[in-house]
């Protein structure tokens, strides 16, 4: 019987999509359903979550654990997916916004990349060790399937101290905005033929198109071209059509995620280009604020009486756990350890490349060399989030100066002793959510 464990399990939504995944699936209906997350208020409605999933799907014998003990939730586990937010919304998100917004420096998402993201890496990359060491004792064969942003640092972190456990990064960027641009276009998804590489939330398509009946394949980027040149433009889209013209090809992350991870689409005081692009600061503590909002209700609704629909995700875990386990052949986009897979970025980084998946584990795809101007875009990335790993590897608080005065956004808002100023700052203010840095 499979073992399947979700570490942050707290939140609900996004288990009740897995859940929801793989328990529709009758070569996964067997599986022992293991919950943890440290607030067990939330834990205890995942817990009903996925039983009342099970009642929906007609699985009498499912069976669902749940545990603050995070080693007893991973004993045995097949699967561990990894779904936390280390410091939650308060106090850590609020203060990744507060702090640098005191120094004129901010921010719309801040949870992948820019002084936001370094801080969420740095937090998050010890408990990622320590979970790593509770499965070395306790599930040493599991495959580790991880949500958690910033995605390629911790991904990144985990390579470098344990290689041995089975992992990869997992993303909904890729797939979630090919059907958005399907939408856009007026196409069928599941006529799209595309190829797609690079880091996450900075990979671009190489290749959009779809098949036509005939099975020749018909090149979609003319027509994406044409609305970046003539329009009408998705108002929640206008930076990465803007980038389209700019760069010739189209990024993965939405626009509001990416206008941080560089230095074009923010600037301090230019309220004209906020409006030009649509972009609001903040944008992921407003989101915070109105999901906690709506928790309560939320909740009453998943605990209560009214038939709990099953609906399927665009997510990759359950399809994962489905290829491995039986053999059925599988394509996922994947966070890996790039070691050649595209040859004009650095063998270290962590890349997002398309990733067969059967029985034999999950098998990356050699992209080749990418465009160059596509790579010098990542590079910029790649930097920040080495710099990042470093410190948390090595304890090192100089690799966390590095890092943020490698960052685009931050380098072009801040001076270096601005820069040196707020890294002290934030690591005063997350105290003890951070180890010593030396």
């Amino acid at each position: 019987m499979l073992k399947i464990c979700l570490i942050g399990a707290g939140s609900t939504v996004f288990a009740q999509s897995i859940l929801g995944d793989v328990l529709s699936n009758p070569a996964l209906q067997n599986a022992t359903i293991s919950l943890h997350d440290i607030d067990e208020t939330r834990l205890s409605t995942s817990y009903v979550v996925a039983n009342r999933i099970g009642q929906t799907l007609g699985l009498s014998n499912l069976k669902v654990e749940a545990t603050a003990n995070r080693r007893e939730a991973l004993r045995d586990a097949d699967f561990v997916i990894l779904m936390m937010q280390v410091g939650g919304y308060k106090p850590a998100t609020v203060t990744d916004f507060e702090v640098p917004d005191s120094f004129g420096l901010n921010q719309t998402i801040g949870d992948t990349l820019g002084i936001g993201g370094i801080f969420r890496g740095l937090r998050t990359i010890p408990v990622l060790f320590d979970i790593c060491r509770d499965m070395e004792e306790v599930c040493p064969n599991a495959t580790l399937l991880q949500y958690v942003n910033p995605m390629a640092i911790n991904c990144w972190a985990i390579k470098e101290q344990f290689p041995h456990i089975k992992t990869v990064g997992l993303c909904h960027s890729v797939q979630e905005t090919s059907h958005q641009l399907a939408e856009l276009l007026g196409e069928n998804p599941a006529d799209l033929s595309y190829l797609c590489a690079g880091i996450n939330h900075v990979a671009f398509y190489l290749k959009f198109g779809k098949v036509l009946p005939d099975g020749e394949f018909e090149d979609l980027y003319p027509r994406l071209k044409a609305i970046a040149q003539h329009g009408p433009i998705p108002d929640d889209d206008r930076v990465r059509f803007d980038l389209l013209k700019r760069v010739g090809h189209f990024v993965t992350e939405s626009s509001v995620h990416f206008s941080e991870y560089n230095s074009w689409f923010l600037k301090r005081g230019r309220q004209d280009l906020l409006e030009k692009y649509n972009l609001r600061l903040g944008e992921y503590l407003y989101r915070c604020e109105e999901q906690i909002a709506e928790w309560h209700q939320l909740r009453h609704d998943l605990e209560g009486d009214a038939p709990l629909e099953v609906e399927q995700s665009n997510e990759y875990a359950a399809g994962i756990i489905r290829s491995l386990t039986t053999g059925e052949n599988g394509l996922i986009y994947g966070n890996v350890p790039n070691r050649g897979l595209i040859e004009n970025l650095p063998d270290d980084a962590v890349v997002e490349v398309p990733c067969h998946v059967d029985r034999n584990g999950i098998q990356p795809t050699r992209i080749g060399r990418i465009p160059d101007h596509l790579a010098s875009i990542m590079q910029l990335s790649i930097n920040v989030q080495r710099q990042t790993v470093a410190a948390a590897v090595t304890g090192k608080r100089e690799h966390i100066y590095h890092a943020a005065m490698l960052d685009p956004h931050t380098a072009a808002e801040l001076s270096l002793d601005e820069i040196w100023s707020l890294v002290d700052r934030l690591i005063e203010a997350h105290g003890n959510w951070l180890p010593v840095y030396r």
